[in-house]
């Protein structure tokens, strides 16, 4: 009777002819990408295809250290690993160990190991990069002498600014022996003597950009003493010189307006800044001019010649002030005495015996003021205006007059 064998029975021998074939536990499959899914839990699923098939393929989380590139669809890759079946399914896959890509994906994986070497070794560090000078005068050019860059960046230089002076190393920039042209370019430009020096070409294809992913050329930049701006290919083209070079341009065009300054917005700043320095500095001498002005009055003030004419001046005052003081008082007091005089003056005898009033006295001189201070036969003196009469009374009568 035939033995009757279960799917799992099945399924375990031939993952045990898949296990102990030598060939299918080493293989390398090239083929292009499709199906790619990045699982959450780290695994890749995709598939490798051909004109003539399809392959199952899997790369664990485990395995990722030996992929140095995100896949995509699309892209031709060469994947090493073995094949086994996946019991539970029943069908077989390609188990990922590495995955490189193919054709250019062997430049790229050259590509990735001297930019981590250079990177370990510090030549991409920022405290090496060298600054762009703001206002240059040379800017050489390591670049094709008929290419569409050199014409780029000639254009964009004399439209900034006529007056720098560009200076052409004509380099190869592909094929062989493009390296090293870079390298003598760059070399000879910095013992020259310019400000500033880029390096770099038009758009190309990776193999059409090597040139500047040599390691040669990386070092020749990081040892320049100029500063230098890379611009190879497109604003998508990243190369190794883009990484060590002092500063990175996207394209050709863009390194020249990076490099050359403009003259017509320098030339209008600095009318302004000179506008604004004469225009300080006219206050400035204003303002100095003023403060000179008035320490000499200060000066002019506290000279003693000035003081003492100013004290001679005050003197003056004082003695005119004195002066009309006194005069005013013996102006006041002539009118006082005036004022008096008259005043005695009206009470004075003699002004009533002007008025026809007379003064009498007796003999003894004692003056006769009533009827009662006489008597008959006594003499008397009776004092007029202008004299004096001696007179005898004859007799004494009061009717008729008042006391």
């Amino acid at each position: 009777m035939q033995h009757v064998y279960t799917v799992k029975q099945v399924n375990a021998y031939i993952k045990n002819m898949f296990t102990q074939d030598f060939m299918l536990n080493r293989i390398a499959v090239k083929g292009e990408v499709s199906n790619c899914k990045y699982h959450s839990s780290g695994h890749i699923y995709f598939s490798l295809k051909d004109a003539s098939g399809v392959i199952a393929c899997v790369m664990f989380a485990g395995n990722r250290g030996g992929l140095a590139f995100r896949m995509t669809e699309g892209q031709q890759v060469i994947v090493m690993g073995s094949v086994s079946t996946y019991e539970r399914d029943g069908r077989y896959q390609l188990y990922a160990r590495e995955i490189r890509l193919d054709g250019e994906g062997v430049l790229y994986e050259r590509f990735q190991a001297l930019r981590q070497e250079l990177d370990e070794m510090g030549m991409f560090a920022a405290e090496y990069k060298q600054p762009i000078p703001k206002y240059v005068r040379k800017v050489g050019i390591v670049t094709a002498p008929t290419g569409a860059a050199v014409r780029d960046i000639m254009n964009i230089a004399s439209r900034r600014n006529p007056y720098v002076q560009l200076i052409l190393y004509p380099a190869l920039v592909q094929g062989e022996g493009a390296a090293k042209s870079i390298v003598r370019g760059i070399q000879a430009l910095d013992a020259y003597g310019v400000d500033v020096i880029i390096a770099g070409r038009g758009g190309g294809s990776i193999e059409d950009l090597w040139a500047f992913n040599e390691e040669c050329v990386a070092r020749a930049i990081f040892d320049c003493h100029t500063p230098v701006i890379s611009a190879v290919g497109h604003e998508t083209d990243i190369t190794i010189a883009d990484f060590v070079a002092d500063l990175r341009a996207p394209t050709p065009s863009a390194a020249a307006e990076l490099a050359v300054y403009e003259y017509g917005q320098t030339k209008t700043a600095m009318e302004e800044i000179r506008f604004t320095m004469r225009k300080c500095l006219m206050e400035q001498i204003q303002k100095a001019r003023h403060e000179s002005e008035r320490y000499l009055l200060k000066l002019h003030l506290s000279h003693p010649g000035n003081q003492l004419r100013t004290k001679k001046q005050q003197l003056t005052e004082t003695e005119d002030r004195i002066r009309y003081l006194m005069e005013h008082k013996i102006t006041e007091e002539r009118n006082r005495i005036l004022l008096c005089t008259e005043q005695m003056r009206r009470l004075s005898p003699l002004e009533r015996l002007s008025g026809g009033y007379a003064f009498v006295s007796k003999s003894d001189g004692k003056p006769v003021r009533k009827i009662s201070d006489v008597q008959e036969k006594d003499r008397m003196q009776i004092y007029l205006k202008d004299g004096m009469i001696e007179a005898e009374v004859i007799s004494v009568k009061e009717e008729g007059y008042d006391r």
